[in-house]
């Protein structure tokens, strides 16, 4: 007798592994992922400018890395005492607009380096709803909680998305290997109603561009968490936000999808690593904890020699000063 519906997601066509750059942008479940990623010691850069929720800031923010394209404090739009640019996150806005421009044009070389090494991109889709500043019609990434009335609000069609999202498929992006994913993060502020349709027409753009494009995968995230875990203990406080232990069983579907096998199967020595780097020993004098640092090092020089770009040297350095 089953009593859940449990996601299955299909292996990727193409599998990335601890030798793979990666470049996660997009809703803040991009970041999730990324840190899931990066806490398994893979190279990833996560949201160089902020989190971006639709997906024309997201084509748009792609390109302005591609182009590393930079700002000077007089382009910035300045309100309430804050100089900011309404392309960006509100975390690079600043009350001097020397340090906004400094803080966006610093982002913009992250990003631009990450694009230009990285050969698998994940691109979490957060929501249709955008805003557009009536001023000069762009479609803004965040609002800066300026006055509703400098915008007006609209939703993106299917066919607006596959049509910016394919552009960049065919440009800039050809040869890598895209990852798309619907954010299962709610946004509340839109309503339940608009909030399904919103999330249904991501699903349908992304299921377009994963049938035409073969360098593209689509996982289920969004499935994942409203069908396999329905159940609001998965939830966090806000009940908006994956809990953490949703965040984990997402990531283990993840990564079962994901991984090449190589990588796959030293996912746990990995993790058993980082674990053992992360303990805080009561007597770190002691011979027993010293053995047990000299065992670790082995361990972890057995992995690096086995997987090729497996960065664990912060470990290796903390054992080896214990080791001695």
């Amino acid at each position: 007798m089953k009593f859940r519906t449990e996601v299955q997601p299909k292996p990727f066509r193409i599998k990335f592994g601890y030798g793979s750059r990666l470049l996660a942008i997009g809703s803040c479940f991009a970041d999730y992922m990324a840190q899931a990623l990066a806490e398994a010691k893979f190279n990833v850069t996560a949201n160089p400018a902020g989190v971006l929720f639709n997906p024309a800031s997201i084509a748009r923010t792609l390109r302005i890395f591609d182009a590393g394209t930079q700002v000077t404090p007089q382009e910035l739009t300045s309100a309430g005492g804050r100089f900011f640019d309404y392309r960006f996150h509100g975390s690079l806005a600043d009350s001097d607009p020397r340090q906004a421009a400094e803080k966006i044009n610093r982002a913009v070389n992250i990003g631009h380096e990450a694009l230009k090494k990285c050969d698998t991109v994940i691109i979490t889709l957060g929501t249709a709803w955008v805003y557009v500043l009536e001023a000069d019609g762009e479609i803004v990434a965040n609002c800066h909680k300026q006055p509703a009335t400098l915008f007006t609000r609209r939703r993106l069609s299917i066919d607006e998305i596959v049509e910016d999202m394919a552009s960049l498929f065919e440009t800039l992006l050809k040869g890598r290997h895209v990852i798309l994913t619907v954010s299962p993060v709610r946004h509340a502020g839109d309503g339940a109603e608009e909030n399904f349709l919103s999330k249904a027409i991501l699903k349908c753009a992304a299921a377009e561009l994963a049938e035409r494009f073969p360098d593209v995968d689509y996982f289920p995230a969004y499935e994942i968490m409203n069908d396999d875990l329905r159940d609001y203990r998965f939830y966090a406080e806000d009940m908006i936000h994956p809990s953490p232990q949703a965040v984990e069983y997402i990531r283990e579907k993840f990564f079962a999808a994901a991984l090449d096998n190589l990588s796959a199967e030293a996912l746990p020595r990995v993790a058993k690593i980082v674990a053992a780097a992360a303990h805080r020993p009561l007597d770190p004098d002691s011979a027993e904890f010293r053995a047990f640092a000299r065992t670790s090092l082995a361990a972890l020089g057995r992995l690096q020699s086995e997987i090729e770009g497996l960065d664990l040297e912060a470990e290796r350095r903390y054992f080896e000063s214990f080791a001695e």
